[in-house]
């Protein structure tokens, strides 16, 4: 009982939810279409652990003899947001969800963002963030407005290119932006999207900024695990999405070989006293899912699977790792936004190498269950720990 690790595979799904139909994403399965749109996939350590267990993946046979617990998780919450996800995915269940702009935000937010700011709106529609950028990137820099675009998701997102917004002031506009939109307005991430380059060749710079609503008091099993004694470590977006709470220290990583580097330094460090390790792999859904990318989703998710195949050999006996998602985000599709799917769950826990199903369960919050039953720190009141299903001994 001394280190656990949780790694988000941001956007990583394994089939629409029963209630896809009402998010209008029937038919998305990430994992799945991925692996048959790029002709199959080469994970051998995900494969020995039963991702090919789970689902049928091209390239990925079921193992005869997984070595981890696996298995689908079905988000109970309303949305399929990435603070929604990660929020259940540590005991949190959004009941209502975020509101969302299809057709652009009312005049009257915009105009009370350019009284407490100073600058005006060009977009104000659900767009793709490098679309809008390219479309909107030179009268952005001719007349100094900012661009404003959300998706699918409950997102109010501010895109400034360098030479109009320092990252200073640009992650002022986005505080200023968050303290306003609350009430019937009150969107779960207001996002910070810099961008750079010339024109014709506007790129993001990887300074995004994520401020998340806080979640309600002693929500969270992150707080009932510090009450414990156990330290929380988050890595990458997780510090953003969570406003902090529940989590003692935060290290910054801007993409998925960032942060796996930074995990084998934490994991390191963590021998000495009970820790819980959050990293979130922002490609997947970043630079993948949301760019329709089903290439570079497998590119990624190999490297991921060459990182893991070192990480294993060194983890500890005793020690628990648990890799999901927060939502799906498919490639394949028409679309660029977040699929509502049911996620994977892969559980670990070194030194039982024989694994088990552990079948559909209903709730991410069997994630935060399952951490609070590892670390002693008592039941929730929501979600079920499969802990027991993992140790054979």
């Amino acid at each position: 009982m001394t280190r656990a690790i949780l790694i988000v595979l941001d956007g990583l799904g394994v089939g629409h939810a029963p209630d896809a139909a009402e998010y209008g994403d029937a038919g998305s399965n990430t994992l799945a279409n991925m692996a048959e749109k790029v002709g199959g996939l080469n994970i051998p350590h995900l494969q020995s652990l039963g991702l090919g267990n789970i689902q049928n993946l091209q390239g990925v046979s079921p193992s005869e003899k997984p070595r981890a617990g696996y298995g689908r998780l079905q988000e109970v919450s309303a949305g399929k947001d990435s603070t929604t996800g990660h929020w259940e995915l540590m005991g949190l269940v959004t009941e209502t969800a975020f509101p969302t702009y299809p057709a652009g935000f009312p005049a009257e937010i915009l105009e009370e963002f350019t009284l407490k700011t100073g600058y005006g709106v060009l977009g104000n529609k659900a767009a793709s963030g490098t679309a809008i950028i390219e479309e909107l990137g030179d009268e952005h820099i001719s007349s100094g407005k900012l661009i404003v675009y959300t998706s699918a998701d409950s997102v109010f997102q501010i895109a400034a290119h360098d030479q109009v917004c320092d990252l200073d002031e640009l992650y002022r506009v986005c505080e200023i932006a968050r303290e306003m939109l609350d009430g019937e307005h009150r969107v779960s991430r207001v996002i910070a999207r810099p961008f750079t380059g010339p024109a014709g060749n506007y790129s993001r710079t990887e300074f995004r900024h994520d401020y998340s609503v806080e979640p309600p008091e002693g929500s969270l099993v992150l707080t009932r695990l510090q009450q414990a004694g156990v330290k929380v470590v988050s890595i990458g977006k997780i510090y953003d999405l969570f406003a902090g709470t529940g989590i003692d220290e935060s290290h910054v990583s801007r993409n998925n070989t960032e942060g796996m580097a930074e995990l084998d330094v934490q994991y390191a460090a963590a021998n000495a006293e009970p820790t819980l390790i959050l990293l979130n792999l922002v490609d997947f859904d970043m630079l993948w899912g949301h760019r329709n990318d089903p290439e570079g989703m497998k590119k990624g998710l190999e490297a991921f699977d060459v990182w893991l195949g070192g990480f294993l050999s060194r983890m500890v006996d005793g020690d628990l790792l648990l890799m999901t998602a927060d939502h799906g985000n498919d490639p394949t599709t028409v679309s660029t936004d977040h699929s509502r799917e049911q996620v994977p769950i892969v559980a670990y826990l070194a030194g039982e190498n024989e694994g088990t199903d552990l079948g559909v369960r209903l709730g991410f919050m069997d994630v935060a269950a399952t951490y609070a039953d590892f670390f002693k720190a008592g039941p929730l009141k929501k979600g079920s720990s499969f802990l027991s299903l993992l140790r054979k001994n």
